[in-house]
């Protein structure tokens, strides 16, 4: 009944759609706008109505209402894939799992070992959705993508179903942090929505990381080291001082669960000049602010102690914890929870550990908590995706368009 699901995928995973957080363009790369051009003709070619693309690569559609007087409500997933692994070229593999290990690729020797990821502890009997170890797979979010539009194809095919208006959005550039930069929500015309870009089935999430990007230059003295003494002043070491002094409990394979942390993503330079690229997470607004006072005056420690305008931060926030934004509406997290229990689902609160475009979204008028999709290990050679938690999660999705259609 709905196993086009899987068709679906493996189509949208054929195009690369990686995003490039270094792009000057929107969106970040043509291959999304590629994309983009064939999924407005496959969704006009199905019946949904209003099927827009936009100037920024955003698509918008319809499915129209069977039943008047409903709130519309928006369902949302992203088209780009992390830059952090290529997804060019993907070659997909169905597993029937039966436990233990799965070779990847026996010539390069990629092996997904059942010890090192638990969530294949839960996935016994189930048919997996592999790489060959070469690629990531997509699953985030092309499994949220193919599940919206699988969903949309089964209500369209049965107008009997109630439910009110649906709006979809697709968004680019999610994974550089850009994807609501541009979404026009008037436009968008939802009373409320829901991202399908999580993992696992079933997993309702309104909380996440308030987020902050820090860049820490440092600026030396470079001398010849024979007559140093005195008048060296080496941007490398400071650089390194100023990471040492950052909390160590505070660095991510310390934490867990609403604990935050400072990330060093990258460090570059030599004596004179050196720079280091931070990610700043916390869950609570008030602990976050701290962090990022901590760096400046960290910073100015080591300005009173190297001299005026040897290291200088830029911060900047990226979004923050949706959770207020979603508390006076919490009847919708209900709907969620309900609506994964009516398809065999376990629902289960949780804390995301990182950001959606909904928690963006969600600061600008559009309530829009998250739900899982079935996909695990994003962003890497190790990703799969869960075929029994996908046809779920379509099912999901049409149950709650009832549920919503009954408020």
């Amino acid at each position: 009944m709905l196993s086009n699901v899987v068709e679906k995928f493996l189509h949208y995973i054929s195009f690369d759609t990686m995003s490039d957080e270094s792009s000057q363009s929107f969106p970040s790369t043509t291959s999304q706008v590629e994309f983009a051009k064939m999924l407005k003709s496959e969704l006009e070619a199905t019946g949904l109505t209003e099927v827009t693309l936009d100037d920024n690569g955003y698509i918008f559609a319809t499915i129209p209402a069977t039943k008047e007087g409903c709130k519309t409500l928006g369902l949302i997933a992203h088209m780009d894939t992390a830059p952090d692994f290529t997804g060019a070229n993907i070659k997909p593999r169905i597993v029937d799992y039966q436990g233990g290990d799965i070779v990847l690729n026996e010539e390069h020797n990629i092996v997904m070992h059942e010890s090192e990821f638990s969530s294949l502890s839960t996935k016994y009997g189930h048919k997996l959705i592999v790489t060959d170890g070469t690629t990531l797979l997509g699953a985030d979010d092309k499994a949220g993508l193919a599940e919206i539009t699988a969903a949309a194809d089964y209500l369209l095919a049965h107008p009997e179903i109630p439910h009110g208006k649906i709006r979809i959005g697709i968004t680019p550039d999610e994974e550089v942090g850009q994807g609501a930069d541009r979404f026009d929500v008037k436009a968008f015309g939802a009373d409320i929505a829901v991202t399908v870009d999580g993992s696992t089935a079933g997993e309702v999430e309104y909380e996440n990381f308030n987020a902050a990007s820090l860049i820490v230059n440092v600026r030396g003295i470079n001398i010849h080291p024979g007559s140093a003494k005195n008048h060296l002043k080496n941007a490398l070491l400071i650089a390194m001082e100023f990471e040492g002094m950052l909390p160590i409990n505070e660095k991510p394979q310390f934490t867990e669960k609403y604990e935050g942390f400072y990330h060093l993503n990258d460090f570059s330079g030599d004596v004179e000049n050196a720079k280091m690229f931070y990610i700043i997470r916390d869950h609570d607004r008030e602990k976050f602010e701290q962090k990022k006072a901590f760096a400046e005056k960290t910073a100015a420690y080591l300005n009173e102690k190297y001299g005026k305008g040897t290291v200088e931060l830029e911060i900047k926030d990226s979004y923050y914890n949706m959770k207020e934004k979603i508390l006076p509406h919490m009847y919708l997290i209900d709907l969620l929870k309900e609506s994964a229990s009516r398809v065999g689902l376990a629902p289960e609160e949780v804390a995301i550990r990182g950001g959606t475009d909904g928690a963006r979204l969600s600061f600008m008028g559009l309530p829009c908590p998250n739900i899982g999709t079935g996909g695990q290990n994003g962003h890497g050679r190790f990703e799969y995706a869960d075929i029994n938690e996908m046809e779920l999660v379509v099912r999901q999705l049409i149950e709650l368009c009832q549920l919503i259609a009954n408020l």
